[in-house]
């Protein structure tokens, strides 16, 4: 399985970012996807998930700013991330099946 996340990049607080990650090496119908952040010097936490049937769960810490898609066609999952804050800074990872992407840096200036 091989996932590659993209979309990162700089921002100002309040700001928006829409990250994606494209998956290769499995069914990708038929898996759950998740995001994943890891800020500098701090444990990687979860953010969201999508189940394969469209079912999603976020963090409280992000809920009702961010949201996670799927797009089967394409073998993509994205978070669009809304009203950016700098505690969102952060290098974020999609992962399936036990396996991340490289990750994509995000970074909200305040």
């Amino acid at each position: 399985v091989q996932l590659q996340a993209s979309g990162g990049g700089l921002v100002q607080a309040g700001g928006s970012l829409r990250l994606s990650c494209v998956v290769s090496g499995t069914i990708f119908s038929d898996n759950a996807m998740r995001w994943y952040r890891q800020a500098p010097g701090k444990q990687r936490d979860f953010v969201a998930y999508i189940s394969s049937g469209g079912s999603t769960h976020y963090a409280d810490s992000v809920k009702g700013r961010f949201s996670i898609s799927r797009d089967n066609a394409e073998n993509m999952v994205y978070l669009q991330m809304n009203s950016l804050k700098p505690e969102d800074t952060a290098v974020y990872y999609c992962y399936s099946s036990g396996y991340y992407g490289q990750g994509t840096l995000v970074t909200v200036s305040s």
